[in-house]
């Protein structure tokens, strides 16, 4: 879409116009998104993390009611076509885009819009083969509506084939309606009764979601019971801003969840676990190597080693472009660090260490002890990690649980350091808990010396220190989340 645009400009006290020397400016146009009925909140993330990784600049639509992402569709401002259909490739919660004809609350203000849009259809007016469809979300139409809604665009005197398999256009209307889910209601029932109408060409199928069945846990050759379920791993590979020549960790290895997505998108992934159990399974070829190879994306996998972060190897920092992990928070394996829950005696260290030096060729390898990980305390501690080993502008991705009804803003903002920023919050929501993915950005190019994390005890904590809502999350969780007034009559 081209537009002639005459400037004004100033000549002394006088203003005249340039009329003669017209300017050509290239106008973004506006493209049709239709979302998955899934992870609403991390919609529009997905979508800015995906733009930033391909120099896609683009608009939401001004009106709040219209940029809602709960909300299905959704109009969208782009330079070009090729971005429309970059974004359809590689964001997982996007199903379809569409060149956008028109949109309205009744079908005199969809027809009156799509008349607007001529320019954009008529060129496949005269030998163009097509098939319309008629559409609802929430909903299922009649046949014969269908039909008369078909009927109603005859004024476009398309001439070309109609032809329902292989066409070269599709054209759809949507008919939105509000959001029914778990309501009882007979067939057909508030047919018409729709929110707003949307009308477009297809122009690409979402063909990342297809990756979902791909990278299915249970067709998967090796993994656990805190495996992360493939839609969440491909929208944290997306967020991380996967991609060849990125170099990405996971400090909580586990099964390898994050890896694999992240592998496949081309970057190089290094991992790490405190218990490399998890990491190497039973057999003699590491059980992450050998899903990796199910995946074509072995020789992504650098290396993985077994390590507590807080007494951790690394001696130089800015080494990774992303940080992705899911860090264990009790319910089913709790966070762990090295140490005792209770310090041994000096006559026990001694024997202890006598113990070590006497030890036979045949004894078994020996297993240092852990203690609990408080997960507020974890939260921090790895941000600060982050902060070390990121480049600038790296990405920090993982999964923090929170209880719904205790959740504040600045339980998420308390964590940060210095040179460290939150992009993006959404909730997957549970209920009466929710976990949040969390992207953090590294803003500062100051290098920092290796961090030290001392134990710390609970009674340590500053009275003046906010209380995060995940402090103690696992007791909080087993204890079915009851109110702090609730919890207080039961002891009494």
């Amino acid at each position: 879409m081209v537009v002639d645009e005459v400037r004004e400009v100033s000549s002394g006290p006088q203003t005249s116009l340039l009329a003669l020397a017209p300017l050509r400016h290239k106008m973004p146009s506006r493209y049709l998104f239709h979302f998955a009925q899934a992870h609403d909140d991390f919609r529009l993330p997905e979508l800015a993390s995906v733009a930033e990784l391909h120099g896609i600049s683009y608009s939401l639509p001004q009106e709040p009611e219209n940029r809602d992402p709960k909300r299905p569709y959704m109009a969208i401002d782009l330079e070009r076509e090729d971005h429309a259909r970059t974004l359809a490739r590689r964001c997982v919660l996007i199903k379809a885009v569409y060149e956008f004809y028109g949109q309205g609350s009744t079908y005199k203000e969809l027809h009156e819009a799509n008349r607007k849009s001529k320019l954009l259809w008529t060129r496949y007016v005269e030998d163009t083969s097509f098939r319309f469809l008629v559409t609802a979300y929430q909903h299922k139409i009649p046949q014969s509506r269908q039909r008369d809604v078909i009927e109603s665009f005859s004024y476009m005197g398309f001439l070309g084939k109609i032809e329902m398999k292989n066409p070269e256009i599709t054209l759809t209307v949507f008919e939105e309606y509000e959001d029914r889910h778990g309501m009882t209601r007979v067939k057909y029932e508030g047919d018409g009764n729709f929110r707003q109408l949307f009308f477009g060409r297809l122009l690409e199928e979402g063909s990342a979601r297809p990756l979902i069945g791909k990278f299915d846990v249970k067709k998967r050759s090796y993994y656990g019971n805190t495996s992360m379920e493939a839609e969440v791993s491909l929208l944290m590979a997306n967020q991380t801003l996967a991609s060849p020549g990125k170099f990405i960790y996971d400090p909580f290895m586990g099964t390898g969840s994050m890896a694999y997505p992240a592998a496949y998108l081309g970057a190089l992934v290094f991992g790490s676990d405190i218990d490399g159990r998890q990491m190497r399974g039973k057999q003699k070829t590491p059980g992450v190597i050998r899903a990796a190879t199910q995946y074509g994306v072995a020789s992504r996998i650098i290396d993985l080693a077994t390590f507590d972060i807080t007494h951790n190897p690394w001696r130089c920092g800015e080494l990774f472009d992303a940080i992705v992990t899911d860090p264990p928070y009790g319910v089913r394996a709790g966070a762990k660090r090295l140490g005792r829950k209770k310090e041994l005696s000096e006559e026990k260290k001694a024997l202890t260490l006598q113990h070590s030096l006497e030890a036979r060729a045949d004894d078994q390898p020996y297993i240092p002890p852990t203690k609990p990980y408080e997960l507020s305390h974890l939260a921090t501690d790895l941000v600060l990690f982050a902060r070390y080993l990121l480049k600038p502008n790296g990405r920090l991705v993982f999964f923090l649980p929170t209880v719904t009804d205790e959740y504040e803003e600045i339980d998420i903002h308390a964590m940060l350091c210095e040179g460290m920023e939150v992009i993006a919050n959404s909730l997957q929501d549970f209920g009466s808990w929710g976990r949040r993915l969390v992207t953090i950005r590294k803003t500062t190019r100051e290098q920092y010396a290796p961090p030290t994390f001392p134990p710390r005890l609970p009674q340590d904590l500053d009275e003046d220190v906010h209380v995060p809502a995940h402090k103690d999350f696992r007791e909080k969780y087993f204890q079915g989340f009851k109110p702090k007034a609730e919890e207080s009559k039961e002891l009494s």
